[in-house]
């Protein structure tokens, strides 16, 4: 299916050059990269760097450098292991006294009633 996509060329960011292996690719870069389009590609030094200024003059857009693709991150810890297993208001909540507490009787024998 052929479509076509009518984009003012203010709206992209710039040409830009691309390695891919051996040779390099001379791209119109988008916001969208779906709509970033490929101009030209050479492994010539030296034609790719007259192409990248000639394209930049026709289009009046900045020559842009592409930076290496990004790491990511890597993972923090969590601060709070427990805040996983429990909801946010019991982490906050403070022990509280019991009313009805239980006696408890150490070191004394069991008295058990008998009818």
């Amino acid at each position: 299916m052929r479509m076509a996509v009518n984009v003012r060329v203010s709206d992209f960011l710039g040409v830009a050059v691309r390695g891919i292996d051996d040779a390099q690719m001379l791209v119109l870069v988008h916001r969208d990269p779906a709509l970033t389009i490929p101009l030209g590609s050479s492994s010539d030094a030296d034609e790719i760097t007259s192409a990248w200024q000639t394209w930049s003059d026709i289009f009046r857009l900045p020559q842009l450098t592409e930076r290496a693709p990004r790491q990511p991150a890597p993972r923090r810890r969590r601060r709070n292991a427990i805040r996983a297993r429990r909801p946010k208001f019991l982490v906050r909540r403070r022990a509280g006294v019991q009313l009805n507490e239980a006696r408890v009787h150490r070191d004394e024998r069991e008295i058990i009633a008998r009818n």
